[in-house]
């Protein structure tokens, strides 16, 4: 990718203005991005969901969403994209958090710095005003020396306004006091916004140059932060906050000693939610009382009428792993509900604030294996999806502990829609049966990522994350987050489920499947103690994880043999779609070491908890 160059990844077209939305973490981006384009896209309140660039029109013109960053730079990969898109700019939307101003200012600064015409959205006054702030919002445009708009977002407050002042944006006062530099490095390079980073010590763009970069970022960074402060004294006059709640509750949060009962009281009514109110009840419903008793007693007679379905196609069809059974009744009977009800969840997780919260909480726990609090982000995403998880570990601070996270989300974290068939299937077991898999996959994950941490080069990076107020979460917002992560997974799922119901007919037809049933015959049935059929559960597991699980709900089997046959298909190679990713983020010795680490973790973990029950 050329520096600075976002032709190739946005058609934007002659003459079209390109106005960009600029912003730290958490304070509203793609809020006002979907108010001003009509697109959605995710509005979470943890860093690392939009790093990718969103864009949209606006009248003739391009609206672009960048990452949350601090600082236009290239220290991560958030920062290189903020970078190249904002140094492009005809006009910047820089979006400020009122509640922390001190902090998103810096941001502001750098871009009026920059040279780049800027309104600034000064958003979330209802909160600035609850703890307490008030900010002079003329004085601190006065200031700045751009148009200031106090906005609501979550309540569409103020967007009209932003949307109406678009194009009144203009440069603003800088603070920069090297302007003899500044004007030496742009009789080179004719670029005002590029001389600044170069000044700045930005590599890549006085590689772009052909220019060494310069060191005067320290010096540059605290003239800054004292114009910052100065204005801060300015504008902001701080009374005594009117509600102390969510301090209070946001502090008990933190502290492992009120914080961990209350997470643990959370996962208990997400369990009691997604392993006992879906899994089994809307479940119930769904993949055995409307698809298993109606809809493919249906759908095979309809085609018997047409075709004979002992036939290979009737099978492909309608037989036991059909495309119109099987895969219709996984998908939309039992897989979509699971889904549905996960994204729930985690949206009232991620819209509420309370996910940077649980990272903070568990920072000194995943130092033990080599990460970080931020780890808890894919973690928790991998909960609902490892593909999607898997990309978002790109907001970890290091090559270490990528692979740490990578490994692990492939190991030992079952996507949601696995959550769902193991929960169904070992609910009814019991208590005894449950805390043996929780356990055990909490050993392994543990012993893996310590195995890790010892043997893989370099330290844990420091956790600096951002702590959003605490909201109560937009029912509107929850829904469309919900309805567009599940059609995503339909979206997903749905052809690959069609392509492995084909694959394990043909297997089956051909007697290939019987013939690798009996070829691991060793693993599954003298060292796993599982039926020899639960191979195909395996393969199929290859193609998704949730499917093969799935694939276990026909077989019978004892207790014992249940957990085991749960525990080694948890533990089991991430699918194909998961492995496109993980070979796309690292290479492809790193990739196949993951996969085959899993195989060995999965099957030994299998054989002894096999043993130990036995």
């Amino acid at each position: 990718m050329n520096c600075c160059d976002i032709s190739h990844q946005i058609d934007i077209p002659k003459g079209a203005k390109k106005i960009v939305l600029a912003g730290n973490p958490n304070v509203g981006k793609s809020i006002f991005f979907n108010y001003l384009t009509g697109i959605y896209v995710d509005v979470s309140n943890f860093p690392g969901t939009t790093l990718d660039i969103s864009h949209g029109k606006f009248n003739k013109d391009v609206i672009i969403d960048t990452p949350g960053v601090y600082g236009v730079s290239s220290f991560n990969d958030e920062e290189i994209v903020a970078r190249d898109t904002i140094a492009q700019a005809d006009i910047v939307i820089n979006i400020v958090d009122s509640t922390h101003l001190e902090r998103d200012l810096f941001l502001t600064q750098q871009i009026i710095d920059m040279g780049i015409p800027v309104i600034v959205a000064l958003n979330m006054m209802d909160e600035s005003r609850e703890r307490g702030l008030n900010i002079d919002v003329d004085k601190l445009s006065k200031e700045l020396g751009v148009e200031i708009i106090p906005t609501v977002a979550t309540k569409q407050k103020g967007l009209k306004n932003v949307k109406e002042k678009i194009y009144e944006a203009k440069k603003g006062n800088k603070s920069l006091k090297l302007n003899d530099k500044l004007k030496e490095i742009k009789d080179k390079t004719n670029n005002e916004r590029d001389s600044l980073l170069i000044l700045e010590g930005d590599e890549n763009i006085s590689k772009k140059h052909d220019i060494k970069p310069l060191n005067y970022r320290e010096e540059i960074y605290k003239q800054r932060r004292v114009r910052i402060d100065k204005i801060i004294k300015n504008v902001i006059n701080i009374k005594e906050s009117e509600s102390k709640f969510k301090s209070k509750l946001s502090r008990l949060m933190i502290k492992p000693i009120t914080g961990i009962p209350l997470l643990l009281g959370f996962l208990y009514i997400i369990y009691k939610f997604i392993g006992v109110f879906v899994a089994q009840t809307v479940v119930g419903l769904t993949e055995e009382t409307f698809f298993a008793e109606m809809y493919e007693p249906f759908i095979k007679g309809f085609v018997g009428n047409y075709l004979d379905i002992t036939s290979l196609f009737g099978k492909l069809l309608v037989g036991e792993f059909g495309i119109l059974t099987m895969t219709i009744t996984y998908t939309f009977g039992l897989l979509l509900p699971l889904v549905v009800g996960f994204y729930l969840c985690l949206s009232v997780l991620e819209d509420s604030g309370y996910l940077p919260r649980i990272a903070t909480l568990v920072d000194r726990l995943l130092n033990k294996i080599g990460l970080n609090g931020r780890a808890i982000i894919p973690m928790l995403l991998g909960f609902g999806c490892v593909t999607m998880a898997t990309i978002t570990t790109r907001l970890l601070g290091s090559k270490r502990e990528k692979i740490i996270a990578i490994f692990l989300l492939g190991l030992a974290i079952p996507c949601s829609a696995q959550i769902g068939v193991i929960a169904g299937l070992i609910a009814p077991l019991g208590a005894k049966y449950f805390i043996i898999y929780l356990a055990t996959l909490f050993i392994v994950y543990v012993l893996a990522g310590t195995f890790l941490n010892k043997v893989l080069p370099g330290e844990s990076s420091d956790l600096l994350i951002d702590l959003p107020p605490l909201r109560l979460p937009k029912i509107k917002n929850i829904l469309m987050k919900t309805y567009i992560k599940s059609k995503s997974f339909v979206k997903e799922a749905g052809p690959i489920f069609l392509i492995g119901a084909i694959v394990i007919t043909v297997m089956k037809e051909v007697g290939f499947l019987n013939y690798i049933q009996n070829l691991v015959a060793p693993i599954t049935v003298n060292w796993l103690g599982l039926p020899k059929e639960a191979s195909t559960a395996f393969i199929m597991g290859i193609v998704r994880r949730d499917f093969g699980a799935a694939g276990l709900n026909s077989l019978t089997m004892t207790p014992i043999q249940t957990t085991v046959s749960l525990i080694t298909i948890t533990l089991f190679v991430p699918c194909i779609a998961a492995m496109m990713i993980i070979l796309k983020e690292r290479n492809i010795k790193e990739s196949l070491g993951i996969w085959f680490g899993s195989w060995i973790a999965a099957f030994l973990t299998g054989g002894i908890v096999f043993r130990l029950l036995s």
